[in-house]
């Protein structure tokens, strides 16, 4: 079960040659369980309003569209998450990314991301 980090989605819609090989063929695989975090999902939000990301649509419509082609799940945030964000060692300071690490540990999922900041917690990862 994949957790996607918030680039990931995005290069997938529009700069697949960005994933790395191991990246895509495990989104390539037709067995594997994707989820998408509601963190990310308001990190695309903040950039795209604050013009740090062009998208070729509203980024309500671009989230859903990326997530039904690609048979990504919403992950919502919990309290749970949350917390264990606050738990964390302060080895990242972007509060997406924590959140990410979070809600990865609490549900036993792996994080797919290139940052080597996220990889540097105690939580699985793919790249």
């Amino acid at each position: 079960m994949l957790l996607l980090d918030t680039c990931v989605l995005l290069w997938l819609a529009s700069r697949p040659g960005r994933l790395s090989r191991p990246a895509r063929a495990a989104l390539d695989d037709p067995g594997r369980d994707l989820f998408f975090s509601d963190a990310s999902v308001w990190e695309i939000c903040l950039k795209w309003l604050a013009r740090k990301i062009v998208l070729p649509v509203p980024p309500r419509r671009c989230v859903e569209e990326q997530t039904v082609r690609w048979g990504i799940a919403e992950l919502p945030i919990e309290r749970s998450h949350l917390y264990r964000a606050t738990e964390l060692p302060q080895l990242h300071r972007d509060p997406f990314d924590r959140l990410l690490v979070a809600q990865a540990l609490e549900a036993g999922l792996t994080v797919v991301t290139p940052d080597p900041a996220v990889r540097a917690y105690p939580v699985a990862t793919l790249w």
